[in-house]
């Protein structure tokens, strides 16, 4: 009975260390603005399984697309047998998905089958990220320290896993060879392993088998709990995060609900404008400022946007402004709205929040309070290279939305503190002063026309 009941305990812990990390993840998401999204459920639920569940936009680049399919499926199928795992080590059972029959042995050829792709897989994952030259969207100032070990670290995991499940099938199967029993279950994989095993000693067949039982699942409730700490939390969040996603144009910017009221007021005398909300004691609240400066500023949609990223950088790729030199980098954009949330809100989790470069070291909570993200981490000078083309949005696997975030710091600089570069500037006192961009009062803006036609009528 001593290992059903530490079976519980690890699970008990486990579950409820991961449930601590995910309740203190979602409510650093909702300090951002609130956001309506309830409606249009069928269309939610066609676009989350095509992109989150199909990987519908993976496959833009069809090498990494392929690789990240077999870790993906073998991923869930995987997970069947951890289900059994589960079911033996709080029972006492031993292969009880077994009763299946030939059903389970076409599950468990496939599940080793899997997990020795997931292996070459990650071996090329770990290849092209690593080898020199490295891919360039692999590169970057936003992908130093944390995140560049974390991107490794997971690729490790990976192939402990898969090396503790196979430790444990061969020398299953081994064990029961020797003592004439019958193991449920077919292993193509293992079969060629357990050669490796010792060929007498049942003691040390049975202590590899628990040896490869207890790491396998160890380790995946490590891995569970490593995942709120890293970026591979996209394996959870990535499917909230397409059903929440944008139902609009892409090229359609949101407007400032304020503004909106004060323009039809001058435009129709007879609107009236709403009245500003109050709080639960009756006065006023403070206004909200026009776009953002800080992350709870942003929409709580942008905030788990930040949550679900990848850093997998086909934003940063595809971006012209950053293939033309320029600061920007919208995968940098999301990581700085991410480091700022756990840095603002001092998210308690498991491993230091994934802050890259010098910012990773402990500061003072008065400075972190002090900073903001925008000039804080973000510079105007990013945010002003950005040519809203949307291809960062169009790029993203998970339905990201950089841009949002961009506009929105856009507009504090612009409406808050007017500080729009000069051309900008130029361009709206132009609008001012002659209703339009250029400078040109209205009663000249058909000149053209009359120097086209005297133009015609000269060569004629």
């Amino acid at each position: 009975m001593l290992q059903p009941i530490l079976f519980a305990l690890l699970l008990l812990a486990a579950f409820g260390l991961f449930a601590w990390q995910v309740r203190k993840i979602r409510a650093n998401i909702l300090v951002g603005r609130g956001r309506d999204m309830s409606g249009h459920a069928a269309v939610r639920f066609r676009k989350t399984l095509l992109v989150a569940f199909g990987q519908q936009k993976m496959f833009k680049r069809l090498t990494p697309a392929f690789l990240h399919l077999i870790v993906y499926v073998g991923f869930l199928v995987i997970n069947i047998e951890v289900i059994e795992i589960v079911i033996d080590g709080l029972f006492g059972t031993h292969r009880f998905l077994g009763l299946l029959g030939p059903v389970y042995d076409g599950l468990v050829a496939v599940n080793e089958t899997l997990g020795a792709l997931v292996i070459i897989a990650v071996a090329a994952f770990w290849w092209r990220r690593n080898h020199q030259p490295p891919v360039r969207r692999f590169t970057g100032v936003e992908l130093r320290a944390w995140p560049k070990l974390d991107a490794n670290i997971i690729l490790y995991v990976e192939v402990v896993l898969m090396a503790a499940l196979f430790l444990m099938n061969s020398a299953d199967l081994k064990l029961h060879r020797l003592e004439g029993r019958f193991l449920p279950g077919v292993y193509p994989v293992s079969h060629f392993l357990m050669s490796l095993l010792p060929t007498t000693n049942l003691g040390t067949l049975h202590l590899l088998e628990r040896v490869g039982w207890w790491a396998h699942i160890t380790g995946i409730l490590l891995f569970l709990n490593y995942l709120p700490s890293s970026k591979h939390f996209h394996i959870i969040l990535a499917f909230p995060n397409v059903w929440y996603s944008r139902l609009v144009p892409q090229g359609q910017f949101s407007n400032v609900e304020s503004i909106t009221h004060e323009v039809k007021a001058m435009m129709d005398p007879t609107y009236e404008v709403p009245t500003p909300p109050v709080g639960p004691d009756g006065s006023a609240l403070a206004p909200t400022p026009f776009g953002a400066k800080d992350v709870e500023d942003l929409p709580w949609t942008a905030l788990m946007n930040a949550y679900s990223c990848t850093e997998c950088g086909r934003c940063t790729s595809v971006c012209p402004a950053n293939l033309t030199g320029k600061l920007l980098s919208p995968r940098k954009i999301i990581m700085d709205t991410r480091d700022r949330v756990e840095e603002k809100y001092n998210s308690p989790l498991i491993f230091q929040p994934n802050i890259y470069g010098e910012e990773a070291k402990h500061e003072p909570v008065t400075d972190l309070m002090q900073a903001t993200l925008l000039r804080g981490k973000v510079t105007p000078e990013e945010l002003w290279a950005c040519t809203t083309c949307n291809a960062c949005v169009e790029s993203c696997p998970v339905n990201i939305n950089p841009l949002e975030s961009i506009i929105e710091m856009r507009r504090f600089l612009v409406l808050e503190e007017s500080a729009a570069p000069n051309s900008l500037n130029v361009m709206f006192s132009n609008i001012e002063n002659n209703g339009a961009p250029w400078a040109f009062s209205p009663s000249d803006r058909f000149n053209w026309a009359d120097e086209l036609f005297v133009a015609e009528k000269v060569t004629a």
